[in-house]
């Protein structure tokens, strides 16, 4: 059954045939592991062990604090050398639990118990994806344990799994999706047993056609034909995989940034998400590791790394080859909405997804010109805003008008700035637009349209350098 589209969007350079037929490699990293206490949406969690303490593979490092937030599961077995804050591939700098890897991985005698979901209730289903530190692996680390308790569990229409992959380059699901296809369908029957009234939908955007007969034939071979189960081919055209979009291929049903899937009746979770859940529910294993793609024109071997959360992105770029030459530009995630790292020197966290690695930056080297009010942005944005009106209000820091032009329903997929002729950042402009105004929310509660406080944010604007920037679009 194919899916239609959505308004908008963009058809970069997909970049995915230097991996996709590469095998995911388990890595064993062989440096100190750093693990961020808040690599989630919503609080940081709260160190649950001391300096000095030995931990295990698959034990709590940091325990969920407040009612969003995530615990932090240790991937290796060593001695927790330091608390301290570390930076993230984002810029950010959180408070991290720095362990010794002893190399050995013994596990905690906790995991590792095989169960039935059909014995479980509800709520042990639950509190097993909550004690497994999983959250959102598809980008935005919301934790998945609230995700999976909307409230009214009757309201749940539609369980969809997310295989769109439309970012650039990246091919971890799409081998996942190939390599260990039962453990995914495992997560969505959990999930399916918490929503009675859902339907099951698997969607995978039309160029990935193995992944749609992997999964077919997965289907076939657990003997679901019969379930609430449906496989979904979308177009293929970015950002397909925006969970906003996918929801209205799907369903024809619209949402913003002021709603959540479940008041459309869904819940989204990426195939990487429900293999998580399958692992910690059934087999008893807390969310430990994840899929990364190193890849570009400057790694020597690309290819698909299973990879220990905290594990040092330097050494990944070491397992890969090593770089061909110095590149001009390093990006963590996608080419569309990835950061452009300046060091290496950051860790793994579960919302990690690539590392690119490109002998030419053909971005750095365009000079922004004026805008002329062609009009492509509009046309390109999946959010139906008005980037070029919302550029204008981000030049200028009023930040009130940047959000009665629903600025804050922007998701920074990157396709404005992809088409836009002008090479104007307007993505760059609004992640800093919106993130200005979510700290102004957070500090006061709410955003004045004071003149002298405008000026108070576009000073401290001007005076703070951002320490990561968008990747951007590689044209």
């Amino acid at each position: 059954m194919g899916y239609g589209g959505f308004r908008g969007g963009v058809h970069p350079f997909p970049g995915k045939d230097i991996t996709k037929e590469k095998a995911v490699l388990e890595y064993l990293p062989q440096g100190e592991l750093v693990y961020p206490l808040s690599q989630h949406i919503g609080a940081p969690a709260r160190a649950a062990v001391s300096v000095g303490d030995e931990v295990l593979a698959g034990q709590i490092l940091g325990e969920a604090d407040g009612s969003l937030s995530a615990n932090v599961i240790s991937s290796v077995s060593g001695r927790v050398r330091a608390i301290e804050r570390r930076m993230l591939a984002t810029g950010v700098i959180s408070e991290s639990v720095i362990v010794e890897n002893d190399r050995e991985y013994r596990p905690d005698p906790g995991i590792g118990k095989a169960r039935n979901p059909e014995e479980l209730t509800k709520e042990e289903i639950r509190t097993a994806v909550k004690n497994a530190g999983i959250v959102g692996l598809g980008g935005a680390g919301f934790p998945t344990h609230i995700k999976l308790a909307p409230g009214d569990d009757g309201a749940i229409e539609y369980v969809i799994i997310n295989g769109a992959e439309c970012e650039p380059y990246l091919t971890g699901d799409y081998r996942l999706m190939l390599e260990e296809p039962e453990r995914i369908l495992a997560g969505l029957w959990v999930i399916l047993r918490l929503f009675e009234k859902a339907k099951g939908i698997i969607a995978i955007e039309e160029d990935k056609p193995k992944a749609i007969e992997r999964m077919r034939e997965a289907i076939r071979e657990k003997g679901l034909e019969k379930a609430p189960i449906e496989l979904c081919a979308l177009r293929t055209k970015y950002p397909q995989g925006a969970e906003r979009n996918l929801i209205y291929a799907i369903t024809g049903r619209k949402i913003n940034s002021r709603k959540l899937p479940k008041d459309a009746g869904c819940i989204v979770c990426n195939t990487a998400t429900a293999h998580a859940v399958g692992m910690a529910v059934c087999e008893g294993l807390p969310l430990m590791s994840r899929i990364i793609t190193v890849t570009g024109d400057a790694i020597a071997h690309p290819q698909n790394f299973r990879v220990k959360i905290g594990t040092n992105y330097t050494e990944l770029i070491e397992a890969a080859g090593g770089f061909t030459c110095e590149p001009e530009k390093v990006i963590a995630g996608g080419p569309m909405m990835g950061m452009a790292l300046t060091v290496s020197d950051v860790p793994v966290t579960r919302t990690s997804s690539a590392l690119l690695a490109f002998q030419r930056d053909p971005v750095a080297k365009v000079k922004p010109g004026s805008c002329i009010r062609c009009g492509r942005c509009v046309k390109a944005c999946p959010c139906r805003l008005l980037p070029l009106k919302m550029w204008q209000a981000c030049k200028h820091y009023n930040l009130e008008l940047f959000q009665k032009l629903y600025g804050m329903d922007c998701y920074e997929c990157g396709s404005c700035t992809f088409v836009c002729p002008a090479r104007l950042s307007l993505t760059q402009s609004f992640k800093e637009a919106r993130m200005m105004v979510s700290n102004e929310r957070k500090r006061t509660g709410t955003l004045s349209s004071d003149p002298e406080k405008q000026d108070r944010i576009k000073g401290k604007a001007q005076r703070q350098q951002p320490r990561a920037k968008a990747g951007g679009a590689i044209r």
